[in-house]
């Protein structure tokens, strides 16, 4: 199949892990949104639903079934393979992380496809970071996958810098990709401030993985009565619910939908916490979280423990505050400190409010600035 060398209605093929995962929605929003034609080839976590996507179900998966994830990617290559179609009319191949990226390429090979591949990376999986003889062999195999591919996008650069560059540096072209808001999803920036109650208001949104921030948030709540917590999202920690009864002020709201209800939570917080030690070996280190994006629209400032890349986006930006380890004693010195020098809480939320709107929205031409990168990659290979 000839190259493409424009970017305006495109035909993408998109290899998702997870159908209804929200990240996955938004990414297909702004392609959509940039006139190009999305259809996905996923997988999903639950039952079969419509979405506003043409759409080819590759399956059933379940979080952490390695076994059962494992003969899903065979699976899922087979029917994306007999979807062969769609894969050769597509300009550019997307395959979100690395199960998805071993299922697209089965698939695309099977079905004869010459469409440029592009690896989205938005995690290092754990098990290609750790000790012991299953890690080198994953990784020789994931060097083999960016060979084949035209680009790696990555959504925060210590991902690049402290993991590919280290371990396949010259096999890849890497594309830098943050998880900002799309363009156009949210009502325009508050002109005021957001929080400002009786009590100060610590927010911790999204999907709420982390045991240890769980545990924190518990001994902040029972330790300092003047403070309130607002949980809102997706637990996946056995016995969450449980871990807050009895506690007064903690509330814990359940699923959320983006961008619905994103100025709700975020306009009745007055900071929200960015940390995280679900992969504390590399990837919390690594990641840049969607709240330091969603809160800082909405002018909210975060907090995130020193020497990881969420303090270092914070400080480079000044949009929030870095703690020292050990969080569970640093976090509530702060709160306190904040909650008694109103007037600099106040200060950190107009910092934050003042900043362009390009540090947390994407803009309107990202998507068509990856799909140019893959091409030209592309085109570069090819004639190499």
């Amino acid at each position: 199949m000839p190259i493409a060398t424009e970017t305006s209605d495109m035909r993408i093929a998109y290899f998702g892990h997870d159908t209804y995962d929200a990240a996955i929605t938004r990414r297909v929003r702004s392609l959509t949104a940039a006139g190009h034609e999305v259809t996905g080839l996923m997988m999903r976590r639950g039952d079969v639903n419509d979405v506003p996507w043409e759409n080819v179900d590759l399956g059933r998966t379940h979080d952490a079934a390695y076994v059962q994830r494992l003969r899903s990617i065979w699976k899922g290559a087979e029917i994306a393979a007999s979807h062969g179609q769609v894969l050769r009319d597509a300009d550019v191949i997307i395959a979100r992380n690395l199960d998805m990226m071993i299922c697209a390429s089965l698939a695309t090979r099977r079905a004869g496809a010459q469409a440029p591949l592009v690896y989205e990376c938005l995690d290092v999986h754990h098990m290609l970071t750790a000790s012991g003889p299953a890690a080198p062999m994953l990784r020789r195999m994931e060097r083999s996958l960016l060979r084949q591919s035209s680009l790696l996008v990555i959504s925060s650069p210590a991902f690049e810098r402290d993991y590919f560059a280290r371990h396949h540096g010259g096999a890849y072209t890497p594309f830098l990709l943050e998880n900002r808001i799309a363009a156009g999803s949210l009502p325009p920036r508050p002109e005021g401030l957001p929080g400002g109650g009786e009590r100060l208001i610590l927010g911790w949104f999204g999907v709420l993985r982390c045991r240890r921030s769980l545990a924190m948030m518990v001994k902040i709540a029972r330790d300092m009565p003047q403070v309130k917590i607002h949980i809102a999202g997706k637990p996946v920690i056995d016995g969450f619910e449980k871990a807050l009864e009895g506690i007064g002020n903690i509330r814990f709201t359940g699923a959320y939908r983006g961008p619905d209800d994103l100025p709700g939570l975020y306009g009745s917080v007055d900071l929200v916490w960015a940390g995280d030690f679900y992969q504390a070996d590399f990837n919390s280190k690594a990641l840049l979280p969607n709240r330091v994006y969603e809160g800082g629209y909405f002018g909210v400032p975060a907090i995130a423990p020193e020497g990881t890349e969420t303090a270092r986006w914070l400080a480079r930006h000044c949009t929030g505050f870095a703690v020292d380890d050990p969080v569970e004693m640093s976090v509530p010195a702060l709160l306190e400190r904040l909650d008694n020098d109103r007037a600099a809480l106040a200060e950190a939320k107009r910092t934050v409010l003042a900043l362009p709107d390009d540090i947390f929205v994407e803009p309107v031409d990202m998507m068509d600035r990856m799909l140019d990168a893959a091409l030209s990659a592309s085109e570069v290979k090819a004639a190499s």
